[in-house]
């Protein structure tokens, strides 16, 4: 029997909702609280998924779950699909003049964090009638879902012309990356070096992200190595918990940690980071329409961004 056939008679709905829930949130045990489901259930889901795809669509290690080149590939499909059924089952829901406007936007974790407080507040001055759904991701996720109409406006980092084909880009900044620790941490007080911080324990992004890369060019660079006490973690909120309340050398994306710096709850260490930065920026999809309250929300982006 053809293996087409047999997967298009065998798949489910709820194969594409696990599968796209794990690529979101990264472990199967988060994914498995977003769906109300269990672990077990969940694993037997996309283990079911795996089979009919006759692919491995995750490599499942200790940081979690990451998406194979055949799952990357997918995911455009599977949110496809899904957006496809949301708006069909939208058709059937009569317009109704005051229903107010919802606005879908995919943001990096550092950039909903720096740049996104003020952001909406001063939006919703403006429109008070609008909804804005914010989901926060890691950068593949966040353009396969822009590109499938998941979300109407992305705030991500550049990535390389084939991902980004169709999809327009504007930078607005370039994100660079800070050593930084509690303001009572005994490195203050000491001539600090990159060498000296990494005497102490890390807290740092795990392989394959843009910050760990930099990261490991400022290590390269000055030939260190990372400590064995080492935390590696995309949670800004673990992150940050262990470098103000302990003694972790935190390596963070500027944007997350702007108020924090601000408020005087992390210090910077003066160690440069490697290079000019990362590229971050606003992403849409190529063509595309925007709505009134789309627009404003493009703009107010643009005016917070330049004070």
């Amino acid at each position: 029997m053809d293996k087409n056939y047999v997967f298009n008679q065998r798949i489910r709905l709820r194969h594409l909702h696990t599968f796209v829930a794990v690529a979101q949130q990264g472990t199967l045990g988060r994914a498995a609280e977003t769906l109300s489901l269990s672990q077990p259930a969940l694993s037997k889901t996309l283990n079911e998924l795996e089979e009919l795809a006759g692919t491995r669509l995750f490599e499942r290690g200790r940081l979690g779950a990451q998406l194979t080149t055949m799952g990357e590939q997918f995911l455009t499909h599977a949110v496809k699909v899904l957006d496809a059924l949301n708006h069909a089952g939208q058709s059937f829901t009569s317009a109704i003049s005051d229903q107010p406007v919802v606005l879908r936007v995919g943001a990096l974790t550092t950039a909903a964090m720096g740049m996104l407080p003020s952001i909406l507040d001063r939006f919703h001055q403006l429109q008070p009638q609008a909804t804005v759904q914010v989901a926060t991701l890691h950068n593949n996720v966040l353009i396969a879902g822009l590109k499938a109409g998941e979300f109407d406006i992305g705030i991500g980092r550049m990535a390389d012309s084939d991902m980004m084909a169709g999809l327009t880009y504007e930078l607005l900044f370039l994100e660079s990356l800070r050593l930084v620790v509690r303001p009572e941490h005994p490195l203050l007080s000491d001539n600090v070096t990159l060498s000296k911080a990494l005497q102490w324990p890390v807290v740092i992004s795990p392989e394959g992200t843009a910050p760990r890369r930099i990261a490991q060019a400022m290590m390269d660079e000055q030939g260190c190595t990372l400590p064995a006490n080492c935390i590696e973690t995309s949670s800004t909120s673990l992150a940050r918990q262990l470098a103000q309340r302990y003694d972790y050398v935190w390596f963070v994306p500027s944007g997350a940690i702007k108020e924090d710096l601000l408020h005087h709850s992390l210090a910077a260490l003066p160690i440069a980071s490697h290079g000019p930065g990362e590229p971050v920026g606003i992403m849409t999809r190529s063509g595309s329409q925007h709505c009134l309250s789309a627009e404003i929300l493009l703009a107010t982006i643009r005016k917070c961004h330049s004070g």
